[in-house]
């Protein structure tokens, strides 16, 4: 029988710079709220740098890397599109972990996985590039079972789920068929050996029935409604309160 996966939780700290960045001031920190978030308990911090900086900006970047240092076992998760300014940041930082996104430079957020078919041979070499640095290399799809086979054959360690789709289903007629497709993709994704990252809309309503539906799911990464809740609840409360939602189900 096969153990079941505990997903960790990685915190996206997007939110906070982009709110800092209204201001010429240092505050809010970017770091601090890392740091909090670490202290409560998050296995990782994620940033998507992207090159207007109209968040994470690259002295952030520099300053979480210098802070996840200090905090052995946990990861840094650098995202972007390594078309743009993703291969530097790698370069320099070496995270734990970067997520090959494919947002074009004025998109507003994420939206759409790669289309591998497309784009194999042009990410190939960069995913190459980054695993001779020692990171680990994800993707972020569609959940389109077919596209695994793509991921593994490009070189990629692991996929990561985009579940707008999932989120957006939510509480209609759809939410079973888009459960169901999702979970499609991750068992097909495992079966090739790759790992499973998820991410994209997802908060405290939904996560916790997306990981029990969704075999293997590895980490989720969290930003936007995790940082919303923390205006309410606090960064501590917020984590902790996500990572309640992660907790293995006693059915």
């Amino acid at each position: 029988m096969n153990t079941p996966v505990k997903t960790k939780l990685s915190v996206n700290v997007n939110l906070v710079a982009q709110v800092r960045n209204r201001r010429n001031l240092p505050y809010p920190s970017v770091t601090r709220a890392a740091e909090i978030s670490l202290q409560s308990g998050a296995a990782g911090i994620t940033v998507h740098p992207r090159p207007d900086e109209r968040h994470i900006r690259v002295p952030d970047v520099a300053d979480l890397s210098a802070l996840l240092k200090n905090w052995p076992g946990r990861e840094f998760n650098i995202e972007g599109n390594p078309l743009q300014n993703l291969m530097g940041l790698v370069r320099e930082f070496k995270p734990h972990q970067c997520t090959f996104v494919p947002d074009s430079e004025n998109q507003p957020t994420s939206d759409h996985g790669w289309d591998l078919a497309r784009d194999a041979d042009r990410l190939r070499p960069l995913i190459a590039q980054a695993k001779r640095l020692g990171v680990r290399v994800s993707l972020f799809l569609d959940a389109d079972p077919e596209a695994m086979a793509l991921a593994k054959a490009v070189g990629a360690d692991r996929v990561e789920l985009y579940t707008e789709p999932f989120a957006a289903a939510w509480g209609t007629a759809q939410q079973g068929i888009q459960i169901a497709r999702f979970a499609k993709a991750a068992q097909a994704a495992t079966a090739l050996g790759l790992g499973l990252n998820a991410g994209h809309d997802l908060n405290r309503d939904n996560l916790a029935a997306f990981v029990r539906a969704v075999p293997g799911v590895q980490e989720v990464s969290i930003g936007h409604a995790l940082m919303s809740d923390a205006l309410e609840l606090g960064y501590a409360a917020a984590v902790r309160a996500y990572l309640a939602c992660l907790e293995p189900s006693d059915e």
